[in-house]
């Protein structure tokens, strides 16, 4: 893995001159048609600049919130979702709290995006929600690449995470309902995940009672605009908190478990089985730091 600067990545994370840079940037892999980066931004709450996108990528977020506003769209990105970024995007990203964020990007060479999607030139315009398997996978990715790996399996690995993740945007079905009943519905439910993101204490009656609206409307308008209930996405952000803490080199469970908002060891076990397949024990032993 080596070191880059952070120009041209498209994250408008604001970057100053000195040795204080909020953007830490580690490139995973570099084939010419792929660039995997780790990004670790680090700022202050408050809007970033805009910019335009000079390149193709897809962006999977793995801790952290906040929002990108592109070609006047405002988008709430949690360690649930990914997104994609188009040449000529008009982008600004805002972070509504001062934690800072970890994401991976994907820079995709043009040519690529019609083999990994169909015979479409353009990645997609909207973020969308990534399955435990596609994040699972993706914390594998950066597992080998960490454990030095050679590159022809993290180039697999990687073409591998993009065809899952793609896949799984491009079946979603249509958004039901009229265009201002959507656009209410996705502002509500983007105020909550904020709402989450900054207390996953709250609960349904909580949130409810926080936004004005019933706590029938708000778990079937969370569900109809996520796929998933609002109790399945708060405990998607606790295991992916915990599955970053493990790749990091986290060692006790029961200390993962007391940080990450689990009730004990035994509840962070079922959580992390029902989402991955695998105990948090197998994936501290598979994802851990190897040194």
């Amino acid at each position: 893995m080596s070191r880059r600067p952070p120009a041209g990545l498209g994250r408008s994370c604001p970057v100053p001159d000195g040795p204080d840079q909020p953007l830490d940037v580690t490139t995973v892999l570099d084939t010419g048609q792929l660039r995997v980066n780790d990004v670790t931004c680090r700022v202050a709450a408050g809007s970033g600049e805009v910019d335009a996108a000079g390149h193709l990528a897809v962006v999977l977020v793995r801790a952290g919130l906040f929002t990108r506003v592109v070609d006047g769209a405002s988008h709430v990105l949690d360690a649930s979702q990914a997104y994609a970024i188009n040449p000529g995007d008009e982008q600004r990203y805002d972070h509504t709290h001062s934690h800072g964020d970890v994401s991976t990007s994907i820079r995709i060479a043009p040519e690529l995006v019609a083999v990994v999607r169909r015979d479409q030139e353009r990645l997609p315009a909207v973020p969308w929600s990534t399955s435990p398997y596609a994040d699972l996978e993706h914390r594998r990715l950066l597992a080998a690449a960490r454990a030095g790996e050679d590159a022809d399996l993290l180039h697999e690995l990687t073409l591998g995470l993009l065809a899952a993740v793609l896949a799984q945007h491009d079946a979603r079905p249509p958004a039901p309902g009229r265009p201002g009943t959507v656009r209410a519905r996705r502002a509500l439910v983007a105020s909550v995940r904020e709402a989450v993101a900054a207390d996953p204490r709250l609960g349904l009656e909580d949130l409810a009672a926080e936004h004005a609206v019933s706590p029938f409307h708000l778990s079937r308008s969370f569900r109809a605009a996520t796929g998933h209930t609002l109790s399945r996405h708060r405990t998607r952000l606790r295991v992916r908190a915990a599955l970053e803490r493990l790749g990091a080199g986290e060692q006790s469970l029961s200390r993962l478990a007391a940080d990450t908002g689990f009730a004990d060891q035994s509840h962070l076990n079922r959580a992390v089985r029902a989402e991955t397949g695998h105990t948090p024990g197998d994936l501290r032993r598979a994802l851990g730091r190897t040194s």
